[in-house]
């Protein structure tokens, strides 16, 4: 046996190179979150810019890429995936990008750029189309679809690892953002529960079903690409039939 930096091992053992796994290596810049928050960033200067004013609630911008059900049935897709880079006011973009980033630094170190933006984009539809399940005549704007995703997504993580989400203080932070989404008025309820539900199911794909059924990271995330387009055609199909 030979001693080593991690206790006795054999001499065959010994003269592996093995990867070692620490907290230390699991850390490390959200790079893609930090992409997607400068988006966001650059996307509520150009409203504000662009003859929105502070709250980013009126011009070019706002009026070309906010969501709204009559307008996507007429023909603007795109509002499904642009209306969730618009905020409207300081502190709705202020707030979205703070969870983004506590959660960018939480998941994409650990599960990597392609899953953690599955996710995202996956919740963005999601909440795309529960805006337009329960208000399509609503105009509504922001990340918070995609960033309820998020959360549902680092949840199943943290359960499928075993971690308590209640005592890391996530499952808290979701409860009492659930609690605001249904008690202030002008958020959009079918927004942040269609981002979590879409969030959470794409999540326990990849972190419990995945495990369990022992399906390859090929397999996992075509079926997540298969759900992102089906919500994105949904959104269309579902803002046709409201008008």
């Amino acid at each position: 046996m030979t001693s080593t930096a991690v206790g006795m091992r054999c001499p065959e053992c010994s003269r592996q190179k093995t990867k070692v796994r620490t907290a230390a290596t699991l850390t490390g810049d959200p790079q893609l979150a930090y992409a997607l928050i400068a988006i966001n960033v650059i996307a509520f200067v150009g409203q504000v810019a662009g003859g929105g004013g502070l709250d980013g609630r009126a011009g070019t911008v706002y009026e070309n890429g906010a969501l709204f059900g009559p307008l996507v049935a007429d023909g603007d897709w795109w509002r499904i995936v642009t209306a969730g880079f618009l905020h409207a006011g300081p502190l709705h973009i202020l707030f979205n990008m703070y969870f983004l980033y506590f959660l960018g630094t939480l998941l994409e170190p650990v599960i990597g750029k392609l899953r953690f933006g599955l996710i995202y984009v996956v919740s963005l539809f999601g909440g795309s189309l529960g805006a337009l399940l329960v208000s399509p005549d609503a105009v509504t704007v922001g990340a918070s679809g995609a960033v309820f995703g998020l959360m549902a997504a680092a949840i199943i993580a943290m359960r499928a690892r075993g971690i308590d989400p209640m005592q890391s203080g996530l499952g808290v932070t979701l409860v009492l953002n659930l609690a605001i989404t249904f008690l202030i008025p002008n958020i959009s309820i079918g927004g942040h529960i269609g981002g979590l539900l879409a969030g959470g199911a794409v999540g326990y794909l990849m972190f419990e079903g995945a495990e369990r059924r022992r399906l390859s990271r090929r397999v996992v995330l075509a079926a997540g690409a298969v759900i992102a387009v089906g919500l994105a055609v949904a959104c269309v199909i579902v803002a046709r039939a409201g008008g």
